[in-house]
């Protein structure tokens, strides 16, 4: 470690009276960190060609050039739990309070291509978000919603096609026309074989899928964001924050290269491709994270990719607070990591973020909680003041240091699943998930030998008699889905779903596009375990190796 002092004896004189807290510093990621940063550590670093100007490229400042002096982030608060008629008032709620921009989650059945009355849907139902079983669902979720005045993102993978298709239908009824429909789709399906695990059909014809939807919207949704390649899921699995980074933007260039394939032009789908990041506890070390993936996004589609449309090289991207770092001792704490982490997205240039409610490691978000959460981004935007200035940290030695070396490790790792053929031979032979499990371990380890803190767990422990009240799902609510999916069996036109389902197989086995035979089924009230089961009847499913 380099000492910074003109007087290296009364240095070492200080150091002997008042030595430091520990005989090593590094972040959550375990990146060493030194004593002091100065103009050496960034030696032949030209602050034009690594930084720029805010909006141009390599867009480390950030893609826009006023950034939240035109617009604030969005806010756009995850939810969604127990039945659609639940999530759609805790939805208008939300917006009456203040949040710009709508944000789904589904419960495990839905995102597993399960409806609610499959035997494995027993005791699941509505518990980790909204239940959704056919367009009748949809329609009650978006109720009284204007979709050509909002935007909504949707955090669903394997069945993301069916939910699109769920969502025109409604915007149908609405009378809005797909092409003025804006929001996302998660439908990062090569994290989920990383870290999450909430798969259904093996990769290669889970990627043929997801070149469907990238022609279907990049034809007819030129407004919609057809992928938020997502870091968030691999961090949460245990990743360093250079691993988030380069296993990320290694699913993007799959992604990137799918489209291409699919015969797309780069420019023609690349600029409504958006990303989603963790926002951990370690507040430099994200900043720089997210300083790092703009910069490393823009040479990506620029220099690989020969994009040529400056809107193809940004990176622009939602952020969450880290639910892995929320705790279930001492919760009220949770406010604290929430926003430091929410502060952090935001000097990092975020363009949308939702800030964790502090009982979610306990149950369901209350409404109390997540009010409280909302309003951590509101009192960020407007009391902080950090929202008057554009990248307000570039040009620190130490912030800098950190981006450039967080971009040499994930360029690192990119490089190797080069050699490795590309993520989906990497993920098959299983070296990303390998990399997060021993940095899961490590973190760990660090925590148990008290090298690391979290406070309330490894250190200041105390004995704890209070929990918040808590939001429950309990058995009346998966009665009454299953009783409104029941009465969609009853109501519809069978032979209309025969049909439709009939086509969609056709279209699987073949070459055609299965967008428009999905938005055919959904319209006629098909559920979504239908339409899965459908497609898993020619596609499979899938079953990761597990290494003995």
């Amino acid at each position: 470690m380099k000492i910074m002092a003109t007087d290296t004896s009364t240095f070492n004189k200080t150091l002997s009276e008042c030595p430091e807290r520990a005989p090593r510093f590094s972040t959550v990621s375990d990146l060493e960190i030194d004593r002091l940063y100065t103009s050496t550590d960034l030696i032949g670093w030209d602050p034009q060609e690594a930084l720029g100007n805010p909006g141009e490229f390599p867009y480390t400042r950030g893609v826009h050039q006023t950034l939240y002096r035109d617009k604030l982030w969005t806010m756009r608060q995850f939810s969604g739990f127990g039945t659609p008629e639940q999530t759609n008032k805790r939805l208008h709620d939300l917006l009456r309070k203040g949040q710009t921009g709508l944000s789904i989650a589904f419960h495990m059945p839905t995102l597993m291509g399960y409806d609610s009355d499959h035997p494995r849907s027993q005791g699941e139902i509505g518990k980790c978000g909204v239940a959704i079983d056919s367009l009748r669902d949809m329609e009650v979720l978006l109720d009284k919603i204007p979709l050509d005045q909002v935007t909504t993102s949707m955090t669903t993978n394997a069945p993301a096609a069916i939910l699109l298709s769920m969502y025109i239908a409604v915007a149908e009824k609405q009378g809005v026309p797909q092409e003025k429909l804006r929001g996302t789709i998660q439908n990062d399906i090569l994290k989920e074989y990383i870290a999450q695990k909430t798969y259904i059909f093996p990769p290669k014809p889970s990627m043929r899928i997801i070149q469907d939807i990238l022609v279907y919207c990049t034809q007819r949704l030129p407004l919609w964001n057809t992928i938020s390649v997502s870091g968030y899921h691999i961090r949460e699995a245990g990743s360093t924050a250079a691993q988030e980074l380069g296993f990320t933007l290694a699913d993007g260039i799959a992604y990137v290269q799918a489209g291409m394939e699919a015969g797309l032009g780069v420019d023609e789908f690349a600029p409504r491709l958006s990303f989603f990041f963790n926002a951990h506890n370690d507040f430099f070390e994200e900043i720089a994270k997210y300083r790092a993936a703009r910069r490393m996004w823009a040479h990506i589609m620029r220099d690989r990719f020969k994009a040529k449309d400056p809107r193809s090289w940004k990176c622009r991207f939602h952020t969450q607070t880290a639910g892995c770092s929320l705790t279930a001792q001492q919760p009220m704490n949770n406010v604290v990591r929430t926003t430091i982490q929410a502060l952090a997205a935001v000097l990092g240039g975020t363009q949308s973020l939702h800030t964790n409610s502090l009982d979610e490691t306990l149950a369901l978000p209350s409404e109390e909680a997540v009010t409280l959460a909302l309003r951590t981004q509101q009192i960020i935007a407007h009391e902080s003041g950090v929202a008057s200035v554009v990248d307000p940290l570039g040009g620190s030695y130490f912030v800098e240091r950190l981006t450039n070396q967080l971009e040499e490790e994930a360029t690192a790792i990119i490089e190797k699943i080069n050699e490795l053929g590309g993520m989906l031979r990497a993920l098959e032979i299983g070296y990303p998930q390998e990399q997060i499990a021993k940095s899961s371990y490590h973190y760990q380890q660090q925590l148990e030998q008290k090298e690391k803190v979290i406070v309330g767990v490894n250190k200041y422990v105390v004995e704890e008699n209070v929990r918040p009240s808590l939001l429950q799902i309990g058995e009346a609510e998966e009665q009454r889905q299953m009783e409104a999916l029941q009465k969609v069996r009853v109501e519809r036109h069978r032979d209309r779903v025969e049909e439709a389902l009939s086509r969609l197989s056709e279209a699987a086995q073949g070459t055609k596009n299965v967008m428009p035979p999905i938005l055919e089924a959904v319209r006629a009230y098909a559920t979504l375990g239908e339409i899965c089961d459908t497609l898993r009847n020619v596609m499979g499913t899938y079953q990761e190796r597990v290494a003995v």
